[in-house]
């Protein structure tokens, strides 16, 4: 369990654990052990040269990487630098890493091999970064991460750390065609550490091994690391979302908890050997991000045989919200749909679109209050006030009802945004990527049931008289302007939009023969 005693700020985390269990593992990666004292030393050094390279307190730091070990040396020697991680999502296209670089102002870059090709493609046109370090070395130009940081002396630099100082960035998909940054600070992280101890869910126990598989620029991923760092747990990391390879690392490592997206457990329930495997092991398994099909689900209760917490939270909330607990997971309570109660420390409501809350059983918008709630956008006060009322609530845009037993039913989204795989995908982002190709003019983009995402992105588009364009044609083009996973997998032809008075697309109507014949309008 996490000692408060000795862990009152993030920058404590690395700290105690060196203090308490030094000879402890602390992750592995590829193979490769690291204790937690070596964790710590690495993170005071990097604390180290972040200040040398002048890096004040507040300044963003980029990291933009698949998961790694390196990643948490660096993220702790952020906290102790007080400098804030900014993480890049490795997904997006080079005009939208262009676009988070410039907009966060990102200082130092920490970048592993896979995108060494991108950084050097975009890096001119990003002015506000000084310095690139290679995570893996082996570029012409820029100084090796090991080398860089064993440079500096291992000294802990104990900067003061405040309550509302910000630790981490991560960019979220915005409504308008930009994403936004989402100001997570070091109360925030507190909070989301008490949470999970307080609601039950994060039951963890020094020596525990936790499955790290999620991308580290979700806030997922960032989340269940630093929860095994806190905990005492040993982190085995993985590089890339691989159903092989995690089936191998639960038998090899005798892995006790993970933490997977819907998309990848039923990636694991599909492969030919999942029978075969040994993962008895396995006492928790936490899920989140999408909804889960109820039947995944229950195969996957039946496969692992051990106790499954779904949790339910944005970004902009630290990834906090509910939790649906293991007991809850019983098909006979009628509860698998749920996302659960509130969190102990946080509250949620339900209000209607005068702001007011509605009956038990009527859907409306959720709402939620509490710690973990982030400071803001990052230099986006409009937007920041138009999310977070004066009262402090967060609007999460999703719809929703509580039951008559306090558990919360997520029933569709107020807002149009998409979640494929556990990716947010808004729809104008797409829709401007699809406006310059030249056969357009017009187009709408919903998300639609995927067995395999949850969702899948669908653009209907209306043709300029006199113009041709296949689907695999507009396929092509959206993959040289946006991220890959945010390109629309299927394309229907349309003559004419529907539009209220107004001029606002009809998602809606759009949306309706596609979801015919389902409960709920998330998948």
């Amino acid at each position: 369990m996490i000692d408060f005693g000795a862990i009152k700020n993030v920058a404590d985390i690395s700290r105690a654990q060196a203090k308490a269990r030094p000879d402890d593992i602390a992750h592995i990666f590829g193979g490769k052990e690291t204790s937690f004292k070596e964790l710590d030393a690495r993170a005071s050094k990097v604390a180290q040269g972040l200040i040398a390279e002048g890096c004040k307190p507040d300044a963003r730091i980029g990291f933009m990487g698949k998961s790694s070990d390196v990643y948490f040396e660096m993220l702790h020697g952020a906290f102790k630098a007080k400098a804030v991680v900014v993480g890049v999502n490795w997904r997006l296209a080079p005009p939208e890493v262009t676009y988070v670089l410039n907009d966060s102002k990102t200082e130092i870059l920490f970048v592993s091999d896979d995108f060494y090709p991108v950084v050097e493609k975009v890096l001119k046109d990003c002015p506000s970064v000084r310095k690139v370090i290679a995570l893996d070395g082996g570029h012409p130009e820029w100084e090796a991460f090991a080398d860089w940081r064993d440079r500096f002396e291992n000294k802990d630099p104990m900067l003061p750390i405040a309550p509302d100082d910000d630790v981490i960035q991560l960019y979220t998909s915005g409504t308008t065609g930009h994403p936004k940054g989402v100001q997570l600070t070091d109360a925030n992280y507190i909070s989301i550490l008490r949470q999970g101890v307080e609601a039950g869910w994060a039951n963890w126990h020094e020596g525990e091994i936790n499955l790290v598989c999620m991308p580290l620029f979700h806030v997922a991923g960032v989340n269940v690391g630093l929860l095994g760092n806190a905990h005492g747990c040993t982190n085995v990391i993985l590089k890339d979302v691989d159903p092989q390879e995690i089936l191998r690392l639960i038998e090899t490592y005798k892995i006790n908890i993970a933490f997977m997206v819907p998309a990848v457990i039923l990636f694991l329930l599909q492969q030919p050997n999942i029978g075969d495997v040994d993962v008895s092991s396995v006492r928790q398994v936490l899920y989140g991000a999408s909804p889960i099909p109820e039947e995944v689900l229950k195969k996957a209760q039946e496969r692992f045989g051990c106790e499954f917490v779904q949790l339910y939270g944005l970004t902009e909330t630290g990834g906090a919200g509910t939790n649906l607990a293991p007991e809850d997971h019983d098909p006979a309570k009628g509860k698998l749909r749920s996302c659960g109660k509130p969190n102990k420390g946080l509250e949620v409501k339900i209000v209607g679109a005068d702001g007011k809350e509605v009956k038990t059983g009527d859907v409306g918008e959720i709402m939620i209050r509490g710690g973990s709630i982030m400071k803001g956008y990052w230099n986006r006060p409009d937007a920041t006030k138009e999310a977070i009322d004066a009262d402090g609530w967060f609007r999460t845009g999703d719809a929703g009802y509580f039951d008559e037993e306090g558990f919360v039913f997520i029933h569709d989204r107020v807002k149009d945004m998409i979640v494929s795989g556990g990716e947010n995908i808004y729809p104008a982002e797409v829709e401007n990527a699809l406006f310059g190709h030249p056969a357009i003019a017009d187009a709408a983009v919903v998300g639609v049931p995927d067995d395999k995402w949850g969702e899948a992105v669908k653009a209907i588009v209306v043709l300029e008289p006199g113009q041709e364009a296949k689907p695999e044609d507009i396929i092509a083009w959206a993959k040289t302007q946006i991220a890959s996973y945010k390109v629309p997998k299927s394309i229907d032809f349309i003559e004419a939009l529907p539009r209220n008075p107004s001029g606002k697309i009809l998602r809606r109507e759009l949306r309706a023969p596609y979801w015919e014949g389902r409960e709920r309008q998330v998948n």
